[in-house]
Order: C-alpha cells, then sequence, then structure tokens
C-alpha cells in the first residue's frame, strides 16, 4: 500500500516529496508564497531529462530544439512546456497502459491496489486486467460468452422439463447464464477461494487408496478420480470419473455438488482443514443408490472397476478380493478426506523421465505407481494399493549402482540361471549391511570397484558384478540418455513366471538388481525380495519377482496433470515419509 502511494502521488508521500523539492530549489525565493502556488509551479517544472531542476542547474536557457516558454519563478526561470507532460507518478500514465500493468500482477494483490486510489478502483474494473489472471493462474483460456463446460456429458447441463399447462416439453439450462458473467466474479468468487484445492490427491480408503487430479475444466472445478484401465491391458489410456464439481450461479456465490452415483448431479460440500488437506461431503446419499438394492450396485461397479461380470471371473480368490473392495469403498458415500500429493521431480541424472505408471498386480488387478529417482535408487511407491500392500508403501526399490547382465537368450528361459544371478547380488548386498552394521571400513564390494576387474583374488560372484560394470551403466550418471538410447538386447520372461499380459516388449535397454515388497493379508509380515528390474524404454519397465514367480509390467500414465509439481525435492521427499506413515 505504501509503495503504492508514493507511486501513486497521492497522500501525505506526495506533499512530502514536493516540499522537499521545493525547499532545495527555492531557497532564496519568496518565503510567502503559499503552498498552492508551489505545487502549482512545481508540476509544471520539468527537467531536460525528465527529472526536476535543482539550485545547481543555473539558468536554463532556450535552443533551437526547445518549444515552450519560460516564467520568472521566484527568482528563477522556469520552461513551461507545450508538449505532452511527463508523468512523474503511476496514476498519470495513460490508463491503457495501467490496464497492461495492472494485468501482469498476481490476481492476489489487485484488492490492495484498488485501496490505492478512485483511478486505480475504476481500471480494475476491466476485464482484461481479469481474464489475464484467469488465464495464466488457472489455464481457463476461452471466452466465457462462447465457453461450454468440459468434461460434462449435455444430459447434466440441460434438463427436460414439462409445463402442464401447455404440455410441451422444453429443455432448460441448469445452470446459469454466464452473459451477464464476467471474469473478475470468476476469478473473486470461484477460482480464487478454491485455487487450494487444485492439484494431485490421494484419497483415505483404507489400503485402496486413489488419485483425484482436481482441475479448472471451463467453468468448473472439476475432482476427476483417475482410474487404471481394465485389467490386464496396461498401456490402455487411463479411465476418469467426476466425483464433484464446483460452479458459480448468477448470485455470485459458488456450488458445490457431488457427482457420485447414477442419478446426475446434487448437494454436496468442500471443507478445507489442515494444510494440504480437504474432505468432500455428499449431503444427498439417496442418490447413490439404486432401485434394485446392492446387487445392482455390486453389478454396476464391478462392470465400471473391471469390465466384466463376475460369473467371467473364474478364480475363486480374486472373486473374494473383488467383493472386499466393493463393500469396504462404498461405504464412504464420496464423503472423503484427500491429502495432496505431488509429481516426482526430475533430474539431469535420472535413468528416464519419473512420473505415474500403471502396473500388474496379479489377482489384485491394475495399480497406479510413483516412480522417483533418489542418487544411485529408483523407488515407486504405490498411489493404489491391496489387503496385501496397502497405497502410500514402496513397492519396488531399485539399486542402480548395481547392474546385472543378462545371459544368452536361451539360458534366460531358465528361472534357475536368472535366480543365480539376482541371489549373488543379493547375498553381495546382505554381506555389505551386516559389515557396515558391525563397524567394518571396507567391503568386499568397494575392493572390488577399486580393482575394477583387475582383482584377481576376487571370488566368482564379484568378477560377474565386475564384469557388468564393464558392460553395462552403472547407474543413472552413465552415458545413455533419451536422446543416444543403449542398444536394445534381447529379452524373454523365464518359464514358471507368470505375466498378467503376455504382451511384454522383447527387447529391454539394462537390468538391475532391485527388491519388492510383499505382505500377508492386512499387511501382515512384509518383507522386502530380491527382484530384476527391466527397464524396456522410456515409458515401460518391468520388474520379476523371484520368489513368487511373477512378473509386473509398468506403462507410462501420459495424461497432463496440472498444478501437481513438487516445489523442491525436500518439500517432495517429505510427501513420500508422510505417505507411507499415513498407511503404516
Amino acid at each position: 500500500m505504501a509503495v503504492c502511494a508514493r507511486l501513486c502521488g497521492v497522500g501525505q508521500s506526495r506533499r512530502c516529496r514536493r516540499r522537499q523539492r521545493n525547499n532545495q530549489q527555492d531557497q532564496g525565493s519568496d518565503s510567502d508564497m503559499d503552498e498552492e502556488e508551489e505545487e502549482r509551479i512545481v508540476g509544471q517544472r520539468l527537467g531536460d531529462a525528465g527529472g526536476c531542476g535543482g539550485p545547481d542547474r543555473g539558468v536554463a536557457t532556450a535552443g533551437p530544439s526547445d518549444a515552450g516558454e519560460y516564467v520568472n519563478r521566484g527568482g528563477f526561470l522556469d520552461r513551461r512546456s507545450t508538449g505532452p507532460p511527463h508523468p512523474e507518478s503511476l496514476v498519470e500514465l495513460p490508463p491503457e497502459l495501467l490496464v497492461e500493468i495492472f494485468s501482469l500482477l498476481p490476481g492476489t494483490v489487485l484488492p490492495n491496489v484498488a485501496l490505492v486510489c478512485k483511478k486505480f478502483r475504476q481500471i480494475l474494473n476491466t476485464e482484461t486486467i481479469w481474464r489475464r489472471r484467469c488465464m495464466e493462474e488457472f489455464g481457463m483460456k476461452e471466452d466465457l460468452r462462447k465457453m461450454e463446460a468440459g468434461g460434462v456429458s449435455s444430459q447434466d447441463l440441460y434438463v427436460k422439463r414439462v409445463n402442464p399447462r401447455v404440455k410441451s416439453g422444453r429443455f432448460m439450462k441448469l445452470l446459469p447464464d454466464y452473459e451477464h458473467m464476467d471474469y473478475r466474479d470468476v476469478y473473486t468468487h470461484l477460482l480464487h477461494p478454491y485455487r487450494h484445492i487444485l492439484g494431485l490427491w490421494q484419497p483415505d480408503i483404507g489400503p485402496y487408496g486413489g488419485l483425484l487430479n482436481v482441475v479448472v475444466d471451463g467453468l468448473f472445478i472439476i475432482g476427476w478420480m483417475y482410474l487404471p484401465p481394465h485389467d490386464p491391458r496396461v498401456e490402455d489410456p487411463m479411465r476418469r470419473r467426476p466425483l464433484f464439481r464446483i460452479h458459480m450461479w448468477e448470485s455470485n456465490k459458488a456450488t458445490v455438488e457431488c457427482m457420485y452415483g447414477h442419478k446426475g448431479p446434487h448437494k454436496g460440500d468442500i471443507q478445507t482443514g489442515k494444510k494440504d488437506e480437504f474432505s468432500t461431503k455428499c449431503n444427498q446419499t439417496d442418490h447413490h443408490r439404486m432401485p434394485g438394492g446392492r446387487q445392482e450396485e455390486f453389478r454396476t461397479w464391478l462392470e465400471e472397476e473391471w469390465g466384466r461380470t463376475l460369473e467371467e471371473i473364474f478364480h475363486e480368490h480374486m472373486q473374494e478380493l473383488i467383493l472386499m473392495k466393493f463393500i469396504y469403498t462404498s461405504q464412504y458415500d464420496n464423503c472423503l478426506t484427500y491429502r495432496r500429493i505431488y509429481l516426482p521431480p526430475a533430474m539431469p541424472s535420472d535413468l528416464l523421465q519419473p512420473g505415474l505408471f500403471k502396473g500388474t498386480y496379479g489377482s489384485h488387478g491394475l495399480e497406479i505407481v510413483m516412480l522417483s529417482f533418489h542418487g544411485n535408487s529408483a523407488r515407486a511407491t504405490k498411489l493404489t494399493g491391496d489387503p496385501n500392500v496397502p497405497a502410500g508403501q514402496l513397492t519396488l526399490d531399485v539399486d542402480l549402482s548395481r547392474p546385472v547382465v543378462l545371459p544368452e537368450l536361451e539360458q534366460q528361459r531358465n528361472i534357475e540361471e536368472l535366480s543365480r544371478l539376482v541371489l549373488g547380488v543379493h547375498e553381495e548386498v546382505q554381506r555389505e549391511v551386516e559389515q557396515q552394521a558391525n563397524g567394518t571400513p571396507a567391503t568386499v564390494r568397494q575392493a572390488a570397484e577399486g580393482a575394477c576387474g583387475g582383482a584377481s583374488g576376487a571370488e566368482e560372484m564379484e568378477a560377474d558384478h565386475v564384469a557388468c560394470v564393464d558392460n553395462c551403466q552403472s547407474g543413472p550418471s552413465g552415458s545413455s540418455s533419451s536422446s543416444n538410447p543403449p542398444e536394445a538386447l534381447p529379452f524373454i520372461l523365464p518359464l514358471g513366471v507368470m505375466a498378467r499380459n503376455e504382451v511384454y516388449p522383447r527387447t529391454c535397454r539394462k537390468c538391475f538388481y532391485g527388491t519388492g515388497l510383499i505382505a500377508g493379508h492386512g499387511f501382515t509380515s512384509p518383507e522386502r525380495t530380491p527382484g530384476l528390474f527391466v527397464l524396456f524404454d522410456e515409458d515401460r519397465f518391468g520388474f520379476i519377482w523371484l520368489e513368487l514367480k511373477s512378473f509386473s509390467l509398468y506403462s507410462r500414465l501420459t495424461d497432463h496433470l496440472a498444478h501437481a509439481h513438487a516445489p523442491n525435492m525436500e518439500r517432495f521427499e517429505a510427501m513420500l515419509r508422510n505417505m507411507q506413515s499415513w498407511t503404516s
């Protein structure tokens, strides 16, 4: 406010500045000159370079380029310009320049600017300013007069109402007439109040979790629940389901509606509590019920969730898991608490672009994981989970400093050969952990790395590891990149390893030792077991679970997710720790 007031040239600060300037220039002037005369003279006085004259400037003389006349004011000459005056304060700028300046300011500070003076307040009623704020801060790109709500079906926007008097049908809008609504109203009453809920969120649904993306969609703020494609089609695009939406009525009041169920939008509510947390509430849960009762609701849910009927699922254990998930998740009736999550930051040294991936998890179907890099470690954290390993847990932990060289193609078919390679690295890791726990300063692996293949007394397992280092990149700092990918190597799953998706890539770039998290029902007896991380390309990787003799294929989620990037790595890592504590 103080800065704007001084720039504007209003209030006490302007008068003080003018008095100071007069005192410097009018030391020998008439002391009886009144204040109004002083201000009039200072307002007319302009320097040759846009500044004001001082006592050390002497007497100005008119030259050929000086278009103006000079008058005697208090013993010195003052030039009265006949051209346009130079503005001495922000308030004297033309309105079109002020509109451009104010359009560059964040919308959150514009109300304070309006308090400076009447002129600023009038200019801030300009539609151009608020339109630019809506576009740059929230991604609203269309004209309100021509915009249609995106992501919402026409039956949600219109309802057929019959006038009993004329016996005729008429389609009437469920939404307000936006012809009389401007960008300032949209910014002030919709976008700004709900800006804190934009971005990615994880719902608190016990072990199942989920992925919610809250976005500005047309004239709405919509909460989209992201669902994996139907098992086992891991490379299909994600499915979206609207859970709630927020929009405005003519009274300039935002309205929250629950979109859960099959009877259209109905009354809902959103409550913000702790930082990076909010809750949704449905005020008309009867809209979620179906005429056929729970059986019809289950059949409809099963078709949407799995794309099939219960009779088509022959595995008895899978049927139990599906029924358990329906009973557990349907009890919430869209009254949920959400916690903010971020996309992992990318670094130049990363093995591939971090982000979200869909993965196959046997009888549990497809789940969503978040792949992030931490030095020489690649970690996949569950965003959706199951009763064995819940959402928020670290499902994969890959050591990028321990590459594994695959044997010849025929030997890859032998599960024993693959187990020998991976378990050899696993035993090496276990020895190093024990040595570090006992305070041993040096390890066998460190000695092998120092020799880099030249140590003649190394064990056979250490020799294998050295050969692996020579033939593979030792981690994300290797020379390969997306612009210069390594040569593709043939890859085939060992016999006896189960895969939900038989169509997996037959070539890979690199392989690394890693561990996967397994547990009993209810996350009992969790254990990290060895496995093989296989990088196929920038958008796909896999993991062979040796103990389970199963294979998981992961495919990148390519949807654009706005307002989802972490401010920094520290905030992201703190979020990961919190996620694990939510379900521990």
